[in-house]
């Protein structure tokens, strides 16, 4: 009877440890929640800042408006404006008050976080109970062993007692089902909002380029106005607000026939050409012209001088670029060969400048002679060898001018076993002599296991990925130790 009790007890421990589980997996999906809530309040905060701006454009815009000059085609035009920034501002109230339905929806999923806080928060204590009256158990079986030949009906107790431990695990299962639930629909009801959000987002966006159309209608506007003020004071030689008088029309007296202006202007264009043109400021114009040009050749001698400087300046350059292009050169050129030797357990391989004798316009030409074979072209290998020639490379040009990070992408996929365990030798080697970490993308085991920490994605559930990491020096170290 006292085996029977352990096993059960046992058992009642196993689903204590079920349970600690799922409470920390819905830890972990309460931090998806806040995190999700936190980008939801950047988003609430930009709209806001987009809002103000709107408002201030809005204003700025009807004071311009309000400003113009009372003419009846720019009025008519300045009242359709009045009316799209109407229908603007009626799409802006619309637009605010889903705004804050959205805030209201935000402050609702608020409380319903707090809400599943405070029921982990139970299931917490709760486990602490459990455990509490796990420990007793334990203490009572103890008492039962050594009561066991006075208490005959002592099994039956501990029947009782299992099947009401069972029933308030079970309860309990209940009841973190049900809390997964609401954690699933407060998920999904913070998707929408999200959804929603991104919809007032655009909305707003439609809005800000009606609002530019605008602007740039009203720029359209000034121009045109601003051009007739031009002609006016260049033909008439006076402000548009003295026209009317020059043209001897009073204040309340009606404009004249536009026909009729345009027929006595073109007969009076006519007799002034039939007078013929005199040219009075034709020696002021003759000294402006020679001002100019003197402006002119001394702008071109500076140009001159400023050219001459700037080839100088370039020829400097120049030399300086190829003196660090073909160090640089000589120092790649040496790790290479040293990497390609070792790589390959052997042969040789160059670099060359081909197609130029200045090393800032040649190309570059990569020689390689794996072991056993003549020295050919980097096109002319094989997929494995132009790989680990490529390797090589990459890695000599790390070794003449280290970075604190590299990035390679299945680069080992090409690469036989033998040639990985080398590519992963030399990878201890860069690790050795530089300071670069690296991290490496590959479905190599043999690579996988030379790494000193790993990355993967794995998928628990059925739509939901979950980013797993694995210290190798840690657990070597752990291994070793027991």
């Amino acid at each position: 009877a006292l085996s029977v009790a352990r096993t059960r007890l046992q058992e009642a421990n196993h689903t204590l440890s079920d349970a600690r589980d799922d409470q920390a997996s819905q830890e972990r999906a309460d931090s998806d929640s806040n995190a999700q809530r936190a980008v939801l309040e950047e988003t609430r905060r930009r709209l806001n800042d987009d809002i103000v701006q709107h408002k201030e454009n809005l204003a700025a815009a009807e004071a311009e408006l309000g400003g113009l000059p009372a003419d009846d085609a720019l009025q008519a035009e300045l009242s359709a404006l009045r009316e799209e920034v109407a229908t603007d501002r009626t799409h802006y109230t619309d637009v605010k008050a889903r705004f804050d339905g959205f805030e209201r929806d935000a402050r609702i999923r608020g409380d319903r976080l707090r809400a599943i806080t405070d029921e982990r928060k139970a299931w917490r204590e709760r486990s602490e109970r459990a455990s509490a009256q796990i420990a007793a158990l334990g203490t009572r079986a103890e008492e039962a062993q050594l009561d066991l030949s006075a208490l005959a009906d002592l099994p039956q107790q501990w029947t009782e007692k299992r099947e009401k431990l069972f029933s308030a695990l079970g309860q309990a299962e209940a009841e973190r089902r049900t809390a997964a639930d609401a954690l699933a629909e407060a998920e999904t009801h913070l998707s929408r909002c999200d959804a929603q959000a991104k919809e007032a987002e655009a909305t707003l966006s439609g809005t800000r380029e009606s609002h530019a159309r605008i602007e740039e209608r009203l720029q359209g506007a000034r121009e045109r106005r601003d051009d007739v003020v031009k002609r006016i004071r260049e033909r008439l030689e006076c402000e548009p607000s003295q026209a009317r008088e020059l043209a001897g029309l009073k204040e309340d007296q009606e404009l004249p026939d536009a026909d009729a202006v345009d027929t006595r202007l073109t007969r009076l264009r006519a007799e002034r050409e039939r007078l013929g043109g005199v040219n009075l400021r034709a020696d002021e114009e003759a000294k402006e012209v020679g001002e100019q040009l003197d402006t002119l050749v001394s702008e071109r001698e500076d140009l001159i001088k400023a050219i001459h400087r700037l080839r100088q300046g370039i020829a400097s350059l120049n030399k300086e670029g190829r003196e660090r292009l073909v160090a640089a050169f000589d120092k790649v050129n040496a790790h290479f060969e040293n990497l390609f030797t070792t790589l390959f357990s052997g042969g040789k391989a160059s670099l060359e400048f081909v197609e130029s004798d200045d090393p800032l316009e040649a190309g570059l030409e990569i020689n390689a002679r794996p072991p056993g074979k003549r020295t050919q072209v980097l096109s002319l290998l094989s997929g494995g060898e132009q790989a680990l020639t490529a390797l090589a490379l990459i890695f000599a040009v790390f070794m003449t001018n280290p970075s604190p990070i590299c990035v390679l992408d299945e680069c080992d996929a090409p690469l036989d076993d033998a040639n990985v365990e080398r590519f992963c030798e030399l990878l201890r080697e860069m690790l050795n002599k530089t300071d670069t970490r690296f991290l490496i993308i590959t479905h190599h085991p043999y690579t996988m296991s030379q790494m000193n920490r790993l990355f993967g994605v794995t998928m628990a559930e059925r739509g939901v990925s979950q980013l797993v990491s694995v210290d190798l020096e840690t657990a070597e170290s752990y291994r070793e130790a027991s």
